[in-house]
């Protein structure tokens, strides 16, 4: 409806120019220019009154045929002659759909679009190969022929007659990934992307703390199939769209399950029986930084807090060297946030592919929102005035800034029905539970006193939890929460390891001071038995202020049924968790200081 008045109004006031032309004409204002965080207005025109759809393939460079919906501006209904500006994605999951007869293309998905079409851009969308019209078939997340593929479209698109030369990518999940690969392939065209809720490390979501997110990837391959299948996407234009839609689609049922190959890869050097390749190393963003920070390409990370992919965007941000922002707010993997206004993307495209100087360059490049206080900005992620504070395990379920002076020990019978659900990072659902306190039950928990004061938790925790068993190895899930003045105990933020997994490495660049695990197979070692060992693991971040006169808790489990695939044991295993000198449980929390 915006967008619609918009276009009605400057009808209107050119259907009322020859009346005005017969008065003194006054002298005409500058429409006021803003360009803050979310607020964008005044530093471009909306001179296009629509657009016009077109649909086609293009040719990779092995000769596939990839099908593309390509949107051009246009003025009382002819495309516009000016060289504009491109921004496309790769998509896995349709270019457009058909529901009940009608047609959805990106602009229904992206309510943005619209607008930037009206302000100069011209908008593509892309089935990747293996997916909607696209012919080939789909050999794995982000493979090598995909990624050649973005480069291949890129320069397409950075070249054609109605194209300035400057080309940018938009998208969130799958989407945001394919930018940080196309990107790392260094296309010339390719000036800036905005990858929303796109990871750095496929081994880290799939195999998370190496525990397989079985439950997810396989929902995930059920509904890609039905799509590349079972419901095809529309046909291309033209009196051949069908017969090609249909030899299309047969291709893809030989399509690759990814539930299938994951589960064939639990370590992260593991090779593929097929390809003879290291997917979760070929397949991952992270690999290819060198690349991207060549490429130049200015990168807009946006993320959320209750996202898997948030650790991911974080870690690229602190080692790319590329011009960059990131914007971190209160959202899920699936939940829709205010940045769909479109505000952020078009002054990043304004400025990075139009050359207006809209201030955005000069801004703080981190925007960040602590749930429970607002938005803020800073210069650097972490934040540099963070306090490493260690909260303690102690008896009687107690979580103390005290480090423990005397020996103690808790006993974690583990319960395979403990989980949370809906999952706020691993489900497909925009909700997640109010209360934890069943699942709280299921584990051990250690928890503080009411709090004085508010405590503002920013950045990454780390759990460094000490452990015995009489088993070879067990999976340890440690959840961050907040239990308000009623006793229900709210969801922060959680992290995972697989005992076999605990060795730390180098992983060659800055994960925050964070431990990390390289869990390749050789480093795989069981425990000991009886013996105490230290499980170091990093929860995702989060940004958080703690109220005054609730409790920090952190609960430990021993599985989440709904959310990761732990080997169940008969009789289960019974864990100790050590609080003792020497050998003490903590969480360390980034604190950030009172804000006077």
């Amino acid at each position: 409806m915006k967008m619609l008045c918009r276009a009605l109004a400057s009808c209107l006031l050119l259907s009322a120019a020859p009346a005005l032309a017969a008065n003194p004409a006054p002298e005409r204002e500058e429409p006021q220019r803003v360009s803050r965080f979310g607020e964008y207005k005044g530093y471009s025109q909306p001179v296009y009154d629509g657009w016009e759809r077109t649909s086609f393939h293009i040719p990779a460079r092995d000769g596939t045929r990839l099908a593309m919906d390509l949107f051009r501006p246009t003025r009382g209904g002819k495309p516009a002659t000016e060289r504009l500006p491109v921004i496309w994605t790769a998509n896995r999951y349709q270019r457009a759909m058909i529901d009940e007869g009608k047609l959805y293309t990106i602009l229904d998905n992206y309510g943005w679009m619209a607008d930037l079409l009206r302000h100069g851009y011209v908008i593509a969308v892309l089935d990747v190969r293996g997916a909607g019209a696209s012919f080939g078939t789909f050999g794995g997340m982000f493979t090598r022929q995909e990624t050649q593929d973005s480069y291949d479209v890129t320069e397409w698109l950075g070249t054609q007659p109605w194209s300035n030369g400057k080309v940018g990518m938009y998208g969130g999940s799958y989407l945001g990934f394919t930018q940080y690969m196309a990107a790392g392939q260094v296309p010339p065209h390719l000036a800036a992307i905005v990858p929303e809720k796109g990871g750095a490390d496929l081994y880290n979501l799939l195999w998370n703390g190496g525990i397989f997110r079985a439950a997810f990837i396989e929902r995930w391959t059920g509904l890609v199939r039905e799509l590349d299948v079972d419901k095809p996407a529309p046909p291309v234009d033209g009196p051949e769209g069908e017969a090609l839609l249909r030899a299309a689609v047969a291709g893809h049922r030989a399509n690759r399950s990814m539930a299938e190959i994951s589960a064939a890869l639990p370590f992260r050097d593991s090779v593929d029986a097929k390809t003879g390749i290291r997917p979760w190393i070929e397949w991952s963003p992270i690999t290819y930084r060198k690349e991207i920070e060549r490429s130049g390409v200015a990168i807009y990370h946006v993320a959320g807090w209750f996202d898997r992919y948030v650790t991911g965007q974080t870690v690229l941000f602190k080692n790319l060297d590329n011009p960059q922002r990131i914007t971190i707010g209160p959202w899920s993997h699936v939940q829709d946030h205010e940045l769909d206004s479109g505000a952020e993307h078009h002054r990043f495209y304004d400025y990075w592919l139009k050359g207006i100087d809209n201030g955005i360059a000069k801004e703080d490049p981190v925007h960040y929102y602590v749930m429970g206080s607002g938005w803020r900005s800073a210069r650097q992620w972490p934040l540099p005035e963070e306090k490493r504070t260690s909260y303690w395990f102690a008896a009687d379920g107690r979580l103390t800034p005290e480090a423990p002076s005397e020996k103690g020990r808790d006993t974690l019978a583990v319960d395979y029905s403990a989980s949370v659900w809906p999952a706020p990072r691993w489900s497909l659902e925009a909700t997640y539970p109010e209360d934890l306190s069943a699942n709280d039950a299921k584990g051990i928990t250690y928890t503080t006193p009411p709090l004085t004061a508010t405590v503002e938790v920013t950045g990454h925790p780390v759990v460094r939890l000490w452990v015995s068993a009489d088993v070879a190895d067990a999976d340890l899930f440690v959840y961050l929460e907040e239990v308000d003045a009623k006793g229900a105990s709210h969801y922060v933020t959680e992290g995972s390891l697989r005992a076999s997994h605990r060795a730390t490495a180098d992983p060659g660049f800055d994960y925050l001071g964070m431990p990390w695990h390289r869990s390749f197979a050789a480093d795989a070692a069981p425990l000991p038995k009886g013996e105490p060992v230290e499980l170091a693991f990093d929860l995702f971040p989060t940004s958080n202020l703690f109220d005054a006169g609730h409790r920090i808790r952190v609960t430990v489990t021993g599985s989440d049924k709904a959310n990761a695939l732990t080997p169940e044991q008969t009789p289960p295993p019974r864990l100790v968790l050590h609080r003792e000198k020497g050998l003490a449980s903590h969480i360390v929390l980034p604190i950030i200081p009172a804000r006077r």
